[in-house]
């Protein structure tokens, strides 16, 4: 895999901020905590795009049907019991 070069700028409570987790054992330097920064976020950006495409999912599955909680209880009760 191959690796880029970046510059970046922060304010000093950013840079104060890394240098703790980086005393704090987290992590070793600032380029791993910022690597690790960007995973979670595309971790989060897939979470996100799963949840949007459940909701036009249900969007599109018609109109809402009345529920009846006492029935949804009972065949519960009944399967796990």
């Amino acid at each position: 895999m191959g690796t880029v070069r970046k510059t970046i700028t922060l304010t000093d409570k950013q840079d104060s901020w890394i240098k703790a987790q980086i005393d704090a054992g987290q992590y070793t330097n600032d380029s791993e905590y910022i690597r690790d920064l960007i995973r979670r976020e595309q971790e989060r950006s897939v979470e996100v795009e799963a949840i949007r495409a459940a909701l036009i999912e249900g969007e599109s599955s018609g109109e809402p049907r009345a529920f009846d909680t006492s029935a949804f209880k009972q065949r519960m009760l009944s399967k796990h019991s």
